[in-house]
């Protein structure tokens, strides 16, 4: 039965293909808008409905909808905070974009791709081609290669262009505590992260990010994004933003309660905003989406003002349309401040990106079709779908004084985007009434081991009810007491409150305690001494995710982070913090220390080493990313000496680029590798190892190629094969995998972690010569199932 559904199935998607063939470019111009099937772009409501409330200029209504009916351009962003992301803004432009003049796939000529003017340092480009093109067509697979390396890297974010829009406005500095609300999937965080690290001089900046989100299961998505980005300073928690709890830190041995300078408020929405992407919402569309979602973002929205720092600034954003779910709450917000919040005139940030003002007049229309202008024509029937704070207020001098307008909405006028909300609200120090029942708490002081655990699925997280901090008048207190009639229906409508006080199970998988290092703990002082760790270095930061047995993996958090993880282990609960600086090598102890460097984490620590440093020139450095355990001899003679005198074990490879040689790779390099008796080998990522080719001008699309060959003949049974990037293998390097498998042998480890295999891994820790030459390709390990298993979910 199944096969036969699927011949049908096939029979049909064959005819529509002819159908589509027979009516001239119909079937490429199908592919080109991202392979859909035919829809009818329409919806009468849709278009009764905001042709009704005015939300584009007179004149403008049919541009506006010819725009939501075109397909998305693709976009992608340059991370700003990485030093070398001039250099691949220049490979994009000197070589990938060149190569796309004059190409043609499916009959229609790509464009070039394009920088978006209001995007600071050209660091954000768009096209006119569909993900679905790049994927497919065979010209553009080189380039796809690169997008999606580039991509695993933390190099590139392919994302679209209105969501980059609300982290810029929040105008970060790397000093500022972050909160973002609803995070996953997390490419605004990413874009968050970046602006912390400004300054790649820095290795702990005094800010953090705190990613949250309520979906268990897309904070691990949230956790894939930000690990890429390689920072201390971030933490993924999962509570519902709309109760999430009040976080406390020490200052000066007292507790007080953590606000925040910058919050992004990105809240669920019914996401009319998004139809040139999500052509299902063209079927879907119903103002009762709207009225369902106005409760959950308003709560929401309240929750971020009440965690807002004095004079912090919050970003409230969605992508839709409808004033009910933007100005409407935004309005309830500043009627319920009482001055103490302002909504921020942004018109000057981001010269160049064409917006749309608020509006100050609307009206609420039901499914049916039936419009209400004020709350008192809502019948009690129908007042659980309508509330009171989806109306615009009537006081012409209170809503003079919002200034609505101020509102920021990304209109059709964009080629790249479409119409989104946004509002700016900044705290007021002069208005701000703060409560103060959570300060001056003494602190209990800490010795030995610490341990915070992360909640899990059988223990629940508690919250702390609290006094809602936003001040009230006689009008919102009359609306309060309207709601609390009707208290039953208010939950179900998701009114805006405090959050509850009693106790909240917190679904999901089991995490494993953060457990910080102890001061005198006897595992860091070899490390200390092998690598000469500088006495600045913050050892207090280092943590572990296990409570018993040998400490496999270190990781590493800012100091601002470990004062919240140890101060609310029992507030919130934690998916994942920290980058890995250094893993447990087997047998390790005979080279002096039993942990080796971990790449995700040699930025952060290469400032605090001053031992094991080798600077290479740029040929070692190609060398490195492309041989497997490359011999002493193949190196420059300088790189020899370092090399000669130096203890076996891990080691720093440091390239420092020369300003006399323009051609030459102009950013530096800071890789992890190790040293071997007869060899020198880089523990590297794969998709790493490629972006630094690529940076160096070497052709990596190729020995990709090559590389999954050999890698699908490696599966057949040929053992014997190593996958080799610019040249056969000749017989010094066949003699020299046995000497490779020898020193294996006497506790050379190479990377088996799924953050660090890289392109060419060879070598696996054996017991026996006749074992390695069964297993010489294999990639398992103890460490690699232990890292498997605590970075699965990642």
């Amino acid at each position: 039965m199944g096969r036969r559904a699927r011949d049908r199935r096939r029979q049909q998607q064959q005819r529509q293909r002819q159908e589509r063939g027979g009516d001239g470019d119909g079937g490429d111009q199908a592919g080109w808008a991202g392979g859909y099937p035919e829809i009818v772009k329409e919806n009468e409501l849709f278009e009764r409905y905001y042709r009704e409330l005015g939300i584009v200029p007179d004149g403008e209504w049919g541009a506006f909808m010819a725009a939501l009916r075109e397909p998305l351009p693709a976009t992608l962003r340059i991370t700003g905070y990485r030093s070398h992301a001039k250099e691949i803004l220049h490979c994009l432009k000197e070589k990938y974009f060149k190569e796309l003049q004059d190409l043609e796939v499916d009959g229609q000529k790509v464009e070039m791709p394009q920088s978006l003017s209001w995007y600071p340092e050209e660091l954000a480009w768009h096209t006119n081609l569909s993900r679905k093109i790049l994927r497919k067509s065979p010209q553009l697979e080189k380039f796809h290669q690169f997008l999606v390396s580039e991509t695993e890297c933390g190099n590139i974010s392919r994302q679209e262009a209105v969501s980059m829009i609300p982290p810029l406005l929040l105008n970060v500095n790397p000093h500022h505590k972050i909160l973002d609300m609803c995070a996953a999937p997390g490419s605004k965080t990413a874009q968050l992260i970046e602006m912390l690290h400004a300054d790649m001089n820095v290795p702990f900046p005094k800010g953090f990010v705190i990613a949250n989100d309520v979906d268990n299961k897309r904070c691990y998505l949230l956790v894939h994004q930000a690990k890429r980005l390689n920072s201390p300073c971030i933490m993924v928690v999962n509570h519902d933003a709309s109760s999430i709890p009040n976080l406390q830190i020490d200052v000066d041995g007292r507790k007080e309660v953590l606000f925040y300078d910058r919050i992004l408020c990105d809240v669920p929405c019914s996401g009319d905003g998004t139809m040139r992407k999500n052509i299902d919402v063209w079927k879907k569309w119903t103002t009762q989406n709207s009225l369902q979602l106005h409760g959950l973002q308003l709560r929401i929205a309240t929750r971020g003002v009440e965690q807002l720092a004095e004079g912090g600034r919050m970003v409230y954003s969605t992508c839709s349309l409808n004033p009910i779910e933007n100005e409407a709450v935004i309005a309830s917000l500043l009627e319920k401040s009482q001055g103490a919040l302002e909504l921020a005139d942004v018109s000057s940030e981001l010269p160049g990106l064409k917006r749309m003002p608020g509006i100050t007049k609307w009206k609420v229309m039901l499914k049916d079709g039936q419009w209400f202008e004020e709350w008192k024509d809502v019948p009690s029937n129908r007042q659980t779908q309508i509330r009171p704070t989806m109306f615009p207020v009537k006081d012409e001098e209170k809503l003079k004084a919002m200034n609505l307008d101020r509102c920021c909405g990304v209109p059709h006028r964009h080629s790249e985007v479409t119409k989104v909300c946004q509002g700016v609200l900044v705290q007021s120090a002069k208005h701000y009434k703060r409560t103060s029942a959570h300060v001056h708490q003494k602190v209990p002081q800490r010795t030995g081991n610490t341990e915070v655990t992360a909640a899990n699925s059988d223990n629940g997280s508690e919250c702390i009810a609290e006094e809602p901090l936003l001040a009230e008048n006689e009008e919102s207190k009359k609306m309060q007491e309207l709601q609390n009639s009707d208290t039953e229906q208010s939950k179900k409508e998701g009114i805006c409150g405090p959050p509850p006080s009693k106790k909240m199970k917190l679904f999901g998988f089991k995490e494993d305690p953060f457990v910080f290092l102890p001061e005198d703990d006897p595992l860091f002082l070899p490390i200390q001494k092998f690598y000469a760790l500088d006495p600045s270095f913050p050892k207090m930061n280092l943590l572990t995710r296990t409570q018993e047995g040998k400490k496999r993996q270190l990781y590493m958090v800012s100091k601002e982070l470990r004062n919240v993880l140890l101060n609310n282990s029992e507030r919130m609960k934690v998916i994942n913090t920290g980058i890995k600086v250094w893993s447990r090598n087997s047998d390790g102890e005979q080279f002096g220390c039993a942990f080796r460097l971990a790449q995700e984490g040699i930025y952060t620590l290469y400032p605090f080493i001053h031992a094991r440093i080798i600077n290479v020139c740029i040929e070692d450095v190609k060398i490195l990313l492309t041989q497997e355990n490359p011999f002493l001899s193949k190196f420059s003679s300088e790189t020899q000496k370092k090399v000669k005198d130096m203890a076996m074990g891990s080691i720093v490879l440091k390239y420092d680029p020369d300003p006399e040689k323009p051609g030459d790779l102009q950013c530096p390099i800071v890789l992890c590798g190790w040293q071997g008796k007869t060899s020198l080998r880089a523990f590297v990522p794969k998709n790493e190892r490629l972006h630094y080719l690529r940076m160096m001008g070497v052709e990596v699309f190729k020995a990709k190629r090559k590389e999954e060959e050999l890698e699908s003949k490696t599966e057949e049974g040929i053992h014997n094969m190593l996958p080799q990037t610019e040249e056969r293998m000749d017989v010094e390097d066949k003699e020299h995998d046995l000497v490779a498998k020898m020193e294996a042998d006497l506790g050379e480890e190479p990377s088996h972690s799924p953050v660090e295999s890289s392109a060419m891994e060879v070598e696996n820790k054996i017991e026996g010569l006749d074992q390695s030459s069964q297993n010489a390709n294999s990639h398992v390990s103890q460490e690699s199932k232990d890292a498997d298993a605590s970075n699965g979910k990642d």
